[in-house]
Order: C-alpha cells, then sequence, then structure tokens
C-alpha cells in the first residue's frame, strides 16, 4: 500500500498542474478572444479597402474612357 506521504505528495503535483492547465487555458481564452475581434477588424478594414479600390478603378475606368473620347473627337 501506498505510504501516505508519497499520496499527498502526487496529489500535490497533480493539483498544481491542474492550477497551471487551468492558467493557461483561461491566458489562450483570452488570447483567442482577443485574436478573433483583430481578425473582425482586419476584415472590417479589408471590406473598406476593397471598396475603394473598386471606385478608383472605376473612375480610373471612366477617365480612360474620357481621354479616349477626346482623342478621338479631337
Amino acid at each position: 500500500m501506498a505510504e501516505p506521504l508519497a499520496v499527498e505528495g502526487e496529489l500535490k503535483s497533480l493539483a498544481d498542474k491542474l492550477d497551471r492547465l487551468l492558467s493557461t487555458n483561461a491566458r489562450l481564452h483570452e488570447e483567442n478572444l482577443s485574436l478573433r475581434a483583430a481578425q473582425a477588424q482586419l476584415s472590417l478594414e479589408r471590406s473598406a479597402l476593397l471598396a475603394k479600390n473598386e471606385q478608383a478603378r472605376t473612375r480610373v475606368e471612366a477617365m480612360i474612357s474620357r481621354l479616349k473620347a477626346l482623342e478621338q473627337n479631337g
């Protein structure tokens, strides 16, 4: 039969490991939430930049069309 001190030592070791695991889990959970928020923000920024890029492309195409029309008429 295991000695009471050995069992107590094993229980303390397991309790310490469990505490570290819970601490790591909490830290990773917070980090995950933070990363998800950052990802959502970056996704919004990307959408806005894509929209601006599309507007710029449309304006440049319109300018090119006007220049071609002026070139043909001039």
